[in-house]
């Protein structure tokens, strides 16, 4: 029974983590029907099957993260951006390892998730009302081919910190990693695929972060059983996201946010009616 309940905390991890709806939100509120035997090994299991999601998108994006090609130039743009993922990465890091404790004790229910489902709505609606504002052209060009990093017109460390401000509300479970750096990127002016990008790439040392910490935290003491668990999960996890990221990355060419807004919206009245 464990082995068919983490295949499916896998898939909906893989469905949820890169789409603006809350990959955690969605794990609290299916822990109300799927349950291990064992339930102080599921929180840490939701938390570490994300890297697999993760590996997803390193798999995905490669090519163009990459710093060790034969081109000089673009190696110097890559690093660049690395350190400015870091430098994004750093207000999540810091306030996550102090709140740890205390956001497991008060924010991982479900009335709360639904609140934040909600809250993370509302935010995405101003978004896009202030993307349908700005001229349809700014901040389109790929992460990867910025011309320089450093220019004003373009991303820079003062964009990355705010986008990592953004991020630090996804600490509050239902809102959504992937939707807050979206929208802190959006509001800065980042046009939906770079958003998403930005968003993605950022989500590597914020998730392998994570998930080590909650390896550390439980001390590597698990059984041999629950090691396959953990793997299967993890797995599962990591095919799934592979198919999402690609369908997102196209669908943000084409279409808005909107959608995601409204359906987190039915999802949070869902459950404020449903598992109260």
């Amino acid at each position: 029974m464990d082995a068919f309940i983490a295949a499916v905390l896998g898939i909906i991890e893989g469905l949820t983590e890169f789409l603006p709806v809350s990959s955690t939100g969605h794990l609290i509120i299916a822990g109300r029907w799927l349950t291990f035997s064992d339930p102080a090994f599921e929180n840490m299991f939701n938390i570490v099957i994300q890297f697999g999601a993760i590996l997803a998108v390193v798999f995905y994006f490669w090519s163009d993260i990459s710093p060790f090609t034969k081109d000089d130039a673009k190696n110097r743009q890559i690093w660049k951006l690395w350190g400015l993922i870091l430098i994004a990465f750093l207000p999540a890091a810091v306030i996550g390892i102090c709140i740890d404790d205390w956001m497991e004790a008060h924010l991982f229910n479900p009335i709360s998730v639904a609140i934040a489902l909600i809250t993370g709505a509302v935010l995405i609606f101003i978004a896009e009302s202030r993307a349908d504002k700005r001229k349809p052209d700014k901040y389109r060009v790929s992460l990867t081919q910025v011309r320089s990093i450093s220019e004003p017109s373009e991303i820079n460390i003062r964009l990355a910190l705010i986008v990592g401000l953004f991020q630090c509300l996804a600490m509050w479970p239902g809102m959504s990693r992937s939707a807050s750096t979206i929208i802190g990127a959006m509001f800065c002016g980042f046009a939906r695929p770079l958003a998403a990008e930005f968003s993605f790439l950022l989500g590597i040392p914020t998730i392998m972060g994570a998930s080590l910490f909650k390896l550390l935290k439980a001390g590597f003491e698990f059984s041999a059983y629950q090691w396959v668990i953990l793997t299967l999960g993890t797995i599962v996890s990591f095919i799934t996201a592979l198919v999402v990221v690609k369908f997102f990355m196209d669908y943000l060419k084409k279409f808005s946010l909107r959608p995601f807004a409204v359906y987190r919206i039915l999802l949070g009245i869902a459950v404020l009616i449903f598992c109260h």
